[in-house]
């Protein structure tokens, strides 16, 4: 039988094109008033998810 994407993980992961876990910074939904430029700059990129979970979200997306 064919492995299935897991939908939830496929939204809030993306994979790289050298094959890393990429996920969106948390704390930029509200309270921004407080956060300084450079810092909020900083959390718009992606980071990477790395060990043993960045295997586990790969497995999730059907690439490992």
């Amino acid at each position: 039988m064919k492995q299935k994407t897991h939908k939830s993980a496929a939204r809030r992961f993306k994979l790289s094109a050298k094959g890393k876990v990429l996920h969106r910074s948390n704390g930029l939904r509200h309270l921004r008033n407080n956060k300084q430029n450079k810092q909020i700059r900083g959390l718009k990129q992606m980071k990477e998810v790395t060990g043993i979970m960045g295997t586990k979200i790969k497995k999730l997306l059907g690439k490992a």
